[in-house]
Order: structure tokens, then sequence, then C-alpha cells
């Protein structure tokens, strides 16, 4: 019962649209009417601002530490429920009931679920995700592929219990088939840079 409570809780935490009401908040705009129309920090940051991008970051990726943590707490550290509700964090943010299921690419609350789940693999990929965003400046192309190592690195890295190692292979896969548009232009060489200040209309 506390189990399915977490994953419950887990789901509407993900949902809660930060950048949208902080976009709104701020400066008055419907962030999925602009840029990219996401919800998530880089289309914040880039629409209403870097102040609004930064407390979009953090608050996603505390909704994230938020729902393993209220996991951890209601399962007495059933390591099944806490990366169960890692995942569906991520599910909640990507698709939330409040928005006709249309969220986030859900890479903050990636960062904020296995920061508390598998913090040191986690660091190994936002290291790699650092390096490929000060080279080619893509902040989708480092998501990418840090998402796409971070199965590996926790398997390297932790030899976790399955549970954490699907978790992490699920997040994986989410973020990265969110990123499918971000792959096209990228590709087409059509993808924007990342310029920490919000563009002009």
């Amino acid at each position: 019962m506390n189990g399915a409570l977490a994953a419950l809780l887990a789901y509407f935490l993900g949902s809660i649209p930060f950048g949208l009401l902080i976009a709104k908040a701020m400066v008055g705009s419907d962030v999925r009417k602009e840029g990219s129309g996401n919800i998530g920090a880089t289309n914040v940051l880039r629409s209403a601002g870097p102040v609004a991008g930064v407390l979009t970051l953090l608050l996603d990726a505390l909704k994230g530490v938020a729902a393993v943590w209220l996991a951890d707490r209601l399962t007495g550290g059933s390591i099944a429920w806490m990366s169960a509700a890692a995942l569906i964090v991520l599910l909640g943010h990507a698709f939330p009931v409040w928005l006709g299921f249309k969220g986030g690419k859900a890479v903050a609350t990636c960062l904020g679920a296995f920061a508390y789940l598998a913090p040191l693999p986690l660091l190994a990929v936002v290291l790699i995700f650092i390096v490929v965003v000060a080279k080619t400046r893509y902040l989708s192309l480092g998501s990418i592929l840090a998402a796409g190592l971070f199965p590996l690195a926790c398997w390297m890295i932790l030899h976790p219990e399955w549970p954490v190692l699907a978790a992490a292979l699920g997040a994986a896969v989410l973020i990265v088939e969110r990123h499918r548009g971000n792959i096209a232009r990228i590709r087409a060489g059509e993808e924007r840079i990342f310029r920490f200040r919000r563009e002009k209309s």
C-alpha cells in the first residue's frame, strides 16, 4: 500500500508544471506558445530569461529528489519502490495530466531523482554533458549523450540491483525519445546553440 502511494505521489509531483507557472508569474507568457513550446528549463530560459530558467531547473530537479525521498521514507528504503518512483516522476513530468499529457523532456527531473538514487553514475554523465555542451553549445546533444550513457555508467560504477538499472534504462529511453525533434535538427544543422539569456521575440 505504501509503495502504491509513493508511486502515485511521484507521478503527481512530476506533473507539477513549474516552468509554465514560473514563466506565467514572471513575464506573463504561456511558455507553451514560445520558442520550442516545451515547459522545461531551456525553453523557459529562452522565453522568460535566465532567472526563470534557473528557477525552473532547480524546482524540476527538486521534485525528482522529493519523489524518491518520499518513496524511501514510505517504504522503508525499498530499492524497488525508490527506483519505480524515480522513473514515474519522470513520466509525470513528460506526461502531466494537467496539461493534456504534453509535458517536458524530463532532464532536470532525472537529475534530481537519480542524484538521490545513484549519485556517482549521475555525476559521471553530468561531466560528459558539460564537456559536450562546452564543445558544441548544444544542450540537447549533451542531454542525449548523457542520458544514453547513464545506464552503462550505473552498471559500471555501482553494479546496482536490477530495479535501479531498469529505472536508469527507462529514464534513458524516455529522455532520448523526448529529444527526437532535437536529433532531427542536429542532423539537419538547424539546432539552436545555447545562450544564457532570453531570446528576443
